[in-house]
C-alpha cells in the first residue's frame, strides 16, 4: 500500500515539475528565447502591455484576434500568432471594415504576435510586442475557408518578375486600403515592396502626405506590414528610431532615394577587390537568450 502511495505521489510531483518547467528559466541551459516564447499557448493574465522594442521584447496580456470575423480571416491558425495588444486587434477590425467599404470582402490576416510576444522560432525578427500586423495583398473571395482550403490558398504577388514595377495584380483598391491604414493615427509606418510605393507616388494625386508613412522594403510583395505606435500609457514600450520624419527626405517619401530600390539595389553583387574585415555577427530573434531581452520579459515567462 505504501509503495502505491509513494508511486502516486512521485508521479504527481513529476507532473507538477513538468508544468513548472514550461515557465521555468535556467540560464545555465542557454535555451534560445524563441523556443521558450514559442511554447506558450496562452498569454499572461495581466493588463496588456508591450515591453521593449518591436524586434527585442515581449507582451503582457495578449489579446487574441478570432480566427474568423465578418470582415477578416486569419491565414495560419495553427501558428497561434493571432495575438496582439488591444490596439492591434482594434486596428485590424477597423481596417477590415474599411476594406469592405472600398470593395473587398475584407482582409486576409497573417501573423501578429505569439500569446506572450517575444522572438519567434521562424518567420520574423519583429512582431515581438503585439504591435506588428501582416496583411495579405490577396483580395479575399471567401472569408469562411476551411483548414484544407487555407493550405491550398496561394498568396498573390503584386510585383513584376524583374522586381522593378507592379504587375496586373496591383489595383487602385490596394492603394485605397494602404491609405486607410497609413492615415490611422495609431499607425507608425507601413512596409511594402518598393514598386508599389513608386506606383502610389505616381498615382496618389494631391492628397499624399500619408505616403510618408509607407516605407519600401525587401520582400513584402505578397503582403504589407503595419507597425503601430507605442500606446501613450505604455512606459515599457520602445518607439522605433529614427522616426518617419527623420528618415524621409520629402513630405511624402517620394524622393530620389525611392528609385534606389529598383536600380542600384537590384544590381548583381560585386566582390570587393580587398577582403572585408569580418564583423562579429549581431544577435537577433533567432539567437536571443532571455537575458538579451528587457528584464521584465523574464517575469512574463514565469507567470502561469
Amino acid at each position: 500500500m505504501r509503495k502505491i502511495i509513494f508511486l502516486f505521489c512521485f508521479s504527481f510531483a513529476n507532473t507538477l515539475v513538468g508544468t513548472a518547467n514550461l515557465y521555468a528559466h535556467d540560464p545555465k541551459q542557454r535555451i534560445p528565447a524563441n523556443k521558450i516564447f514559442g511554447n506558450f499557448a496562452k498569454p499572461t493574465d495581466l493588463v496588456s502591455e508591450p515591453i521593449g522594442s518591436y524586434a527585442r521584447g515581449c507582451l503582457h496580456g495578449g489579446v487574441a484576434l478570432p480566427f474568423k470575423g465578418k470582415n477578416w480571416q486569419v491565414m495560419h491558425p495553427k501558428r497561434n500568432r493571432n495575438w496582439g495588444h488591444p490596439y492591434a486587434i482594434k486596428f485590424i477590425e477597423d481596417l477590415s471594415k474599411q476594406a469592405e467599404a472600398i470593395g473587398w470582402k475584407g482582409l486576409y490576416i497573417g501573423d501578429i504576435s505569439q500569446p506572450r510576444g517575444g522572438p519567434m522560432p521562424y518567420g520574423h525578427k519583429s512582431h515581438q510586442i503585439g504591435l506588428d500586423v501582416d496583411i495579405w495583398l490577396t483580395e479575399p473571395k471567401d472569408l469562411n475557408l476551411t483548414i484544407s482550403e487555407l493550405k491550398e490558398l496561394k498568396k498573390v504577388s503584386v510585383r513584376s518578375k524583374d522586381l522593378k514595377t507592379t504587375n496586373n495584380n496591383w489595383t487602385q483598391k490596394h492603394m485605397q486600403i494602404l491609405r486607410a491604414a497609413a492615415t490611422n493615427e495609431a499607425v507608425d509606418r507601413v512596409f511594402i515592396t518598393a514598386p508599389a510605393k513608386i506606383w502610389m507616388c505616381e498615382n496618389a494625386g494631391v492628397d499624399r502626405e500619408w505616403l510618408q508613412k509607407v516605407r519600401p522594403i525587401r520582400g513584402h510583395n505578397k503582403h504589407f506590414h503595419v507597425r503601430l505606435n507605442c500606446p501613450k500609457d505604455a512606459s515599457s514600450c520602445v518607439s522605433q528610431k529614427p522616426t518617419i520624419k527623420e528618415i524621409s527626405q520629402s513630405e511624402d517619401g517620394c524622393d530620389h532615394t525611392l528609385r534606389w530600390w529598383v536600380t542600384t539595389a537590384l544590381e548583381p553583387y560585386k566582390k570587393p577587390l580587398e577582403p572585408i574585415k569580418k564583423i562579429p555577427k549581431k544577435k537577433d530573434a533567432l539567437s536571443f537568450l532571455i537575458e538579451d531581452l528587457p528584464e521584465t520579459c523574464t517575469s512574463v515567462i514565469h507567470i502561469n
